[in-house]
């Protein structure tokens, strides 16, 4: 999960980083070509829990979103400040939910 976490943050700056800093708006070319970087912690996210899984695909698929939501919550949260409304923070306990199921019950 530590590589998704990863993944999700360098993919919150790739994407809005624009809107943080001017130079990420000025060059896309090297943002966009920043995500051949990133891509490996994607690989290697899926790679070990399919490992830590048995070699089952879905659990990585879910714990990757659902990490990816609590990240983008946090990271928009904290450099936007756009609150969290009853929308998102129930969007948010069923990502939790959802990476909870898929850790923590046993086939």
């Amino acid at each position: 999960m530590g590589a998704f976490f990863v993944a999700h943050v360098l993919t919150f700056f790739q994407l809005n980083g624009q809107f943080l800093y001017k130079s990420f708006a000025k060059n896309e070319w090297l943002v966009a070509a920043a995500g051949m970087i990133l891509s490996f912690f994607y690989i290697w996210g899926t790679k070990y829990i399919v490992e830590a899984f048995g070699g089952l695909l879905w659990p990585g698929r879910f714990i990757g979103f659902g990490v990816g939501m609590i990240i983008y919550a946090i990271m928009v949260s904290y450099f936007f400040n756009e609150g969290i409304n009853l929308k998102t923070l129930t969007s948010l306990v069923l990502a939790t939910v959802l990476v909870c199921v898929q850790v923590f019950w046993k086939i």
